[in-house]
């Protein structure tokens, strides 16, 4: 499912009492959905990663009270008094076969041995899969049968709207709108390919440097050496801030990009800018200029961006004339 609907529907299961499991490919976001949706009902997280552990980690270790052995439970588990949160068990099929059965009793029971995990707290897992060439080990039956699973799926619009509230660089998100087959590919024998994670990091590095052409040498260890190749194709058609700044100061009369790739560029760097007025303004007269079809998505990245972008007179133009396309 969707990074959107797999967030809905963890917000619902939040509600009950069964774990849940999510399947998806590395670097992906699978853990930013499960963070995204802990702090939306303001829950802590602690991130436990099974990989990480051996199996007696989890039971802790014993001390001795009135002649008998106690055991004392590790310090990264929460404790009776602990307000409710989300306990994360991240990397869960990494983890030898060992580990997973010491995990049988938490994940269903919510308990090991004399420990019991506090009212209020939910167990959620991730992991790859096997077609993932990550690590892995088969998770046994009985572990399996104790997990609601969801399957995660890549999808580009979902990722450009986390990518413009990320304020990632305008460039990439506009990128891999226009190539969504580079959002993330199989990486074969590579070290290095694309996924939502290795984007991020790129926009991360080409702002880290002031501008692609300062790293445009690390941009194939970084996504891959295609995507890469293609990236720095694509820059080279691209509008400049320059040429944003020139449209943004007469967008009336402004000479705007007519290739798809300047129009992708043109609607993601106005939607990374959306709370600025000044860009708000020149994106409602701007959405009478470009295809429809790109006008109804910019249109909506701008009031999500500032909700006072409604009352812009361009808007309320856009909306006689193109309304019918925003209710789809």
């Amino acid at each position: 499912m969707k990074p959107s609907r797999l967030a809905t529907v963890l917000q619902s299961l939040m509600a009950q009492r069964w774990p849940a499991f999510i399947w998806g490919p590395p670097g992906v976001g699978k853990s930013s959905v499960v963070r995204a949706v802990a702090a939306g009902a303001r829950l802590p997280v602690i991130d436990l990663r099974a990989s990480l552990l051996d199996p007696t980690d989890l039971r802790g270790i014993p001390s001795i009270e009135n002649g008998r052995a106690v055991w004392c439970p590790p310090d990264f588990l929460p404790t009776a008094d602990a307000p409710p949160g989300v306990l994360f068990l991240d990397e869960i099929n990494a983890a030898p076969p060992l580990v997973q059965a010491s995990l049988y009793q938490l994940v269903l029971d919510r308990r090991i041995g004399e420990y019991a995990l506090p009212a209020g707290w939910w167990i959620v897992a991730a992991g790859n899969r096997q077609q993932d060439r990550a690590v892995t080990f088969r998770m046994s039956s009985a572990l399996s049968n104790r997990f609601i699973h969801l399957d995660f799926e890549i999808d580009v619009a979902d990722w450009r709207a986390w990518a413009i509230e990320r304020r990632l660089d305008p460039l990439v998100i506009s990128f891999v709108a226009a190539r969504p087959a580079l959002l993330a590919q199989d990486p074969g024998d590579a070290a290095a390919y694309p996924t939502p994670r290795s984007w991020e990091m790129l926009s991360d590095v080409i702002r880290a440097f002031g501008g692609y052409k300062a790293c445009a040498d690390l941009a194939a260890g970084i996504v891959g050496e295609g995507a890469a190749i293609e990236f720095a194709a694509f820059l080279k058609k691209a509008l400049t801030d320059e040429d944003m700044l020139r449209i943004v100061a007469d967008p009336e009369n402004a000479k705007i990009p007519k290739s798809l790739d300047g129009i992708y560029t043109l609607t993601s760097w106005l939607a990374c800018s959306a709370s600025d007025a000044t860009m708000s303004k020149a994106g409602a007269v701007l959405l009478n200029r470009i295809p429809p079809e790109f006008g109804v998505v910019l249109a909506r990245d701008l009031m999500k961006g500032r909700p006072a972008f409604a009352r812009e007179p361009g808007y309320r133009t856009f909306i006689t004339n193109h309304g019918h396309l925003l209710v789809r």
